[in-house]
């Protein structure tokens, strides 16, 4: 391993075994030993069936953290719950969670916590995209509150402004290198045509389109995404490599490439430009900042949001309810 890497794998490592709301590493080490290679083994056996699963784990833990913090509160079904709410509609890898703590349970009854599990997937789904690894604080335990009411104040969208975007960023204690580098996770998602369309056909309602979108690529778009046609049909958010975890979703940006509004507003903020330009390899030294560095950085802070340890919450049976 080179100097540079391995220098920056020790801070990573500082960073999570210091601890935030009592989580550490290797929280079940004694507890229940096999926890993360069991979870481990679930995400790759359905990555296996479905690699598109991975974004799909990824967009679940960060939808989990920012409504009522990292504590599964987003796997709780029912009519009034989070996973009801409108933005949380087309979540995916609910399955894979549900399958890992149906292995869990028997072998370790009532000790790993479904928070945990959504945020050891989350590592691993970036893992199995060729993505760095980390090592992911655990010891969070089971939120008995889940309201549709709190996402949308919450979460942030796709239709919203940067400066939006960073007030709900900041609300969790996440500044503006946070912001970009975990919406960089766009690198293996996907998204559907109901969510963009509008910047195609109908943009500021003007009848035209996005200014902001390279030509070509916006032929591209259309061509995807029919004025008239699904609606949920599933598009890549990263053109070049949806699959693999890298930054060419940032080279995207920079190009008018980006397919969520949002996603392109990155490059019309001076502040989230500079960084998107680093991250894109069009300038240097001014952050030194590097992608597979930061991302488990910016993924360790997210996932300490707001988390419940100790004797609060609960440790769900099972984790679709309360116990």
């Amino acid at each position: 391993m080179e100097a540079s890497m391995w220098f920056a794998f020790i801070v990573i490592l500082v960073m999570s075994s210091c601890v935030q709301g009592q989580l550490k590493t290797g929280f079940y080490s004694s507890l229940c030993p096999r926890a993360e290679a069991i979870v481990r083994s679930t995400v790759e056996a359905h990555s296996n069936k479905d690699p598109t699963i991975l974004a799909g784990l990824l967009r679940l833990h960060f939808h989990d953290c920012f409504v009522q913090g990292c504590d599964g509160s987003v796997l709780i079904t029912g009519s009034s719950t989070e996973m009801s709410a409108p933005p949380n509609l087309g979540l995916r890898g609910f399955d894979v969670i549900d399958d890992a703590k149906s292995q869990l349970e028997p072998l370790c009854p009532g000790v790993v916590s479904c928070a945990d599990i959504l945020a050891l997937a989350a590592r691993d789904a970036v893992v199995l995209s060729d993505g760095p690894s980390w090592p992911v604080p655990t010891g969070r335990r089971d939120g008995r509150v889940s309201s549709a009411s709190e996402v949308s104040n919450n979460l942030p969208s796709p239709l919203e402004s940067v400066a939006t975007h960073r007030q709900k960023f900041a609300a969790k204690g996440l500044d503006d290198n946070d912001l970009v580098t975990l919406v960089g996770g766009h690198t293996i998602g996907q998204t559907d045509c109901l969510f963009f369309r509008y910047r195609l056909y109908n943009f500021t309602t003007t009848g035209n389109s996005d200014p902001t979108i390279n030509p070509s690529f916006l032929s591209q778009l259309q061509a995807l995404c029919p004025k008239d046609g699904d609606g949920s049909k599933r598009v890549a958010l990263d053109k070049d490599s949806q699959t693999k975890f890298d930054v060419s979703f940032f080279k995207n940006v920079r190009d008018g490439n980006a397919v969520l509004e949002s996603d392109q507003r990155l490059w019309g903020d001076a502040t989230t430009r500079t960084i998107v330009q680093n991250y894109a390899g069009s300038i240097r030294g001014l952050l030194g900042l590097r992608f597979d560095i930061e991302f488990p950085k910016a993924m360790i802070k997210m996932s300490s949001v707001e988390v419940k340890t100790g004797t609060q919450g609960e440790i769900r049976k099972v984790c679709s309810k309360f116990n």
